[in-house]
């Protein structure tokens, strides 16, 4: 692999993990934390979402990220012929 089909592999690589850890952090912080009050007046299962997203939602989206993440790095793999 030439040194320009690695740059490219590598921006798309670092453009995934962007894309992906802002969706996390939005998650994480902003649903857990920053918009707690707001999420707090719906229920989920007895629970507000505002205190559910704080204790469990946030790991749940973690854990279907790494599993986009993993989908999305096998499909750049073939694009770039890594995949061997």
């Amino acid at each position: 692999m030439d040194k320009e089909l690695r740059k490219k592999y590598w921006k798309e690589n670092l453009k995934y993990l962007a894309i992906l850890l802002t969706i996390w952090f939005v998650v994480s912080f902003g649903f857990g934390i920053m918009l707690v009050d707001q999420l707090n007046t719906i229920r989920l299962g007895g629970f507000k979402l505002g205190f559910w997203f704080a204790q469990q939602g946030s790991i749940y989206v973690f854990v279907i990220l790494i599993f986009v993440y993993i989908r999305l790095m096998n499909k750049l793999d073939k694009k770039y012929n890594l995949d061997k």
